[in-house]
C-alpha cells in the first residue's frame, strides 16, 4: 500500500531513540522528510547517522527542549526553513514518573505537565500557522495508563489522560482545516528501560524468552517492538488514514481494558 508520504516534511519530538526513533526510520523509508528534535544533541547524531545507514537519506535534526515555547518555535521555523512547509507532528517526547499520588510533590506534578501537556501544547501553536495552509496530520504518543490509570499512577496517567482530551477537542477545532488528531496508546514496547528492566529481574534469559513472560499478562503473549508502533504511527498521520481522526488507538497486544 502506497501510503502517500513521499516528499511530507514531518517533525518527530523525542525522537534520539526507540518509537520515536523506530517511526524517523519507516517515514524517511516511505519518502518523508523528518526532522528529529530531541534535547540531547549527541543522541540526536546518532540517531541520523543510524537511520541514514538503514536508508540512504539524509535527515535533519534540532536539539531543543519541547517544555519551552521559543523552541518549540525554533523547531517549526527550521523545518520550513529546511523544507518549505509542514505536513506532520508527532508528539513523542515524553517519560513516565509514577508513584501514590500521596509521595508526589506539587512539583513532580508540574515537571510531568509541562513536557507531556504544555509541550504538545507549544508544538501544536507552533504548527498551527504551517499545517492550516494545506492541511496535514498531528499524532500524539500516550499511553494505555491514560484510559484506565492504574494504582501509584500519578502523576502521569493524569497528564496522559489530560492529552487524550486534548487529541479528541483538537480533532474537531482542527477539522475545517483538514487537520487530522489522533493518538496512540502504548503499552509494553520494547525500549531501554525495558531492556534494563530485563537485565535486572532476569540476565539469564533471552530476550524472546522474557518477552514471552506470562506474568506482563498479555493476550498476544510479547512484549511489541518499536517498529509494530512504527507501523501504527505511519499509517495514522499518512495519506491512507485520510479519514481517521479524533480516535486513540491502543499498541499494547491487546491488554488494555479499554478500547
Amino acid at each position: 500500500m502506497d501510503l502517500g508520504l513521499k516528499d511530507k516534511v514531518a517533525v518527530i519530538t523525542g525522537s534520539s531513540k526507540g518509537i520515536g526513533k523506530e517511526t524517523a526510520a519507516l517515514l524517511t523509508e516511505e519518502g518523508a522528510k523528518v526532522i528529529l528534535v530531541a534535547r540531547n544533541e549527541e543522541g540526536l547524531q546518532e540517531a541520523v547517522q543510524t537511520i541514514k545507514e538503514k536508508t540512504g537519506q539524509t535527515l535533519s535534526y534540532v536539539a531543543a527542549d519541547v517544555t519551552k515555547e521559543e523552541d518549540a518555535k525554533k523547531i517549526i521555523a527550521h523545518a520550513v526553513e529546511t523544507y518549505g512547509r509542514l505536513d506532520i507532528l508527532i508528539n513523542n517526547a515524553g517519560s513516565a514518573f509514577a508513584e501514590n499520588f500521596e509521595n508526589v510533590e506539587l512539583s513532580d506534578w508540574q515537571n510531568d505537565l509541562n513536557l507531556k501537556l504544555f509541550g504538545w501544547l507549544h508544538m501544536i501553536h507552533a504548527a498551527l500557522p504551517e499545517l492550516k495552509k494545506q492541511g496535514g496530520a498531528i499524532l500524539n504518543l500516550t499511553a494505555v495508563a491514560g484510559k484506565t490509570p492504574p494504582a501509584n499512577s500519578s502523576p502521569t496517567s493524569v497528564s496522559r489522560a489530560a492529552g487524550l482530551a486534548l487529541t479528541n477537542t483538537l480533532s474537531k477545532d482542527l477539522a475545517p482545516y483538514n487537520i487530522r488528531v489522533n493518538a496512540v496508546c502504548i503499552g509494553l514496547i520494547r525500549s531501554g528501560q525495558i531492556e534494563k528492566r530485563w537485565q535486572q529481574e532476569a540476565p539469564e534469559k533471552s530476550w524472546e524468552e522474557y518477552a514471552r513472560d506470562p506474568k506482563f499478562n498479555i493476550p498476544l503473549g510479547r512484549i511489541g517492538d518499536t517498529r509494530e508502533a512504527a507501523n501504527v504511527i505511519s499509517f495514522l498521520v499518512s495519506d491512507a488514514a485520510s479519514y481517521v481522526t479524533g480516535t486513540a488507538v491502543n499498541i499494547d497486544g491487546g491488554s488494555g481494558a479499554a478500547l
